[in-house]
């Protein structure tokens, strides 16, 4: 551990200056600096503060659910929810939620955490997926509970804290309350580098359980294709969009429309670029502008509106599994009733992907299968695998359980304030 602290020490100087960076390009408001370093969390009178920390976007609105649940059944809760990202920040906030208050987390350094921990009153620690940060758990867990929900391990990483760091994930694995894997996967090797059995809770995968309810449901446009004429390609990365307008542009029988629609809405001018270099025509949403009959692709580079997405495509191609990224979730467009393809990248939802091939609920193809499968995918073939993913992947564990588990290991702390 004090090899751990002296070197993020060491790097603060530099992370402040990236902030700086991202703070003169815009990507970040005036207050970012003063949250990366602890200095903005206020404490809220007369509650009980939970630190809430997820990495960005998906990851909270996965778990928007049992935030909003936490609230109702605790009335003194007040949760102060950091992210990593500027706008993860800005849409919690425009969640309006009660009791709630969002900021950037603090660097992961002694001084950075102590004073996150000290203004904002937090007595208990909740993290969302993978972000095992040392600093903030152990110094959370001398305040009271250290809560890990859907809580993922990959093999790589796995190996890699064994390798370069056995003792800094055991000495966080031991002081956790409270974790709740995603899958068997993860819990195996979570036990195997440390944690006590004892903690382990409910498992849950918290992007089965998620929706995103505040998000809009009326589309900018109407539809001028069947839904099943229309392709979505759903949070896709780098290095993916040139795989599926090729195979989009192969399927031209089958599907009018694409809806492409980037993971981070700030690549637009990249994929744009990408879509040019292809030969298809194109609108974009950020220019407010709307796909008429002869429009091939429709750049949607915004945030919050995939479940419109995902309602007007008969075919969702799931982004980030033609790479590295590892897949993002297929829980979203089966509970829209969206026929789902997936590259062989699926390490973040692995069991799932496994379960969904094995029922032929989703194909499964490579970076030069996609056109083939594309243009064989008839509207009544979408209809059956959207039929069969509902049905496989409404076998998902529910979160009562899990809710129950995490009311009983939050500290019932004194307010005075309380009558």
């Amino acid at each position: 551990m004090l090899a751990y602290r002296m070197i993020l020490s060491a790097l603060t100087p530099v992370l402040a200056g990236l902030v700086l960076v991202q703070r003169l390009r815009g990507r970040v408001g005036r207050a970012a600096l003063s949250e990366r370093l602890g200095r903005a969390a206020q404490p809220a009178a007369g509650q009980n503060v939970v630190w809430l920390h997820g990495a960005s976007n998906g990851e909270l609105t996965s778990a928007r659910w049992l935030i909003a649940d936490l609230l109702r059944a605790r009335p003194d809760l007040h949760i102060v929810i950091t992210c990593n990202s500027w706008t993860a920040r800005a849409m919690v906030r425009d969640w309006g939620l009660p009791r709630v208050t969002a900021q950037l987390a603090p660097f992961d350094t002694p001084g950075a955490t102590r004073r996150m921990i000290a203004r904002s009153g937090a007595k208990a620690l909740i993290f969302i997926e993978n972000e095992l940060w040392p600093e903030r758990i152990i110094r959370m867990a001398a305040q009271g509970a250290v809560i890990g929900i859907g809580a993922r391990l990959s093999q790589g990483s796995a190996r890699n804290w064994q390798r370069f760091a056995p003792g800094l994930i055991a000495a966080m694995l031991r002081r956790i309350t409270l974790l709740s894997a995603q899958d068997a996967g993860s819990e195996a090797r979570f036990l195997a580098l440390g944690l006590p059995a004892d903690r382990i809770g409910p498992r849950l995968m918290l992007k089965a359980q998620g929706t995103q309810a505040a998000s809009p449901t009326t589309p900018p446009f109407a539809p001028m294709h069947p839904r099943a004429r229309i392709l979505l390609a759903a949070s896709t990365h780098t290095g993916e969009e040139a795989v599926i307008l090729q195979g989009f542009a192969q399927a031209r029988g089958q599907f009018d429309l694409l809806i492409l629609a980037p993971r981070h809405p700030r690549r637009s001018a990249e994929v744009a670029a990408a879509i040019r270099a292809h030969g298809l025509s194109f609108a974009t949403r950020s220019m407010g502008e709307v796909p008429g009959p002869g429009t091939a692709v429709y750049l949607a580079d915004s945030l919050g509106e995939m479940p419109i997405w995902y309602e007007m495509a008969g075919a969702t191609v799931i982004g980030g599994t033609f790479g590295d990224a590892g897949g993002h979730t297929p829980y979203e467009p089966a509970r829209h009733g969206s026929a789902i393809l997936h590259g062989p990248g699926v390490a973040n939802f692995a069991e799932v992907f496994a379960e969904l091939d094995q029922a032929q609920a989703a194909l499964a193809v490579g970076r030069d299968g996609l056109g083939h499968a594309l243009a064989t995918l008839t509207a009544q073939s979408q209809i059956a695998l959207a039929e069969a993913a509902t049905a496989t992947l409404s076998k998902a564990e529910g979160g009562a359980a899990l809710r129950a588990a995490i009311l009983a290991a939050l500290p019932q702390v004194p307010d005075q304030a309380r009558g």
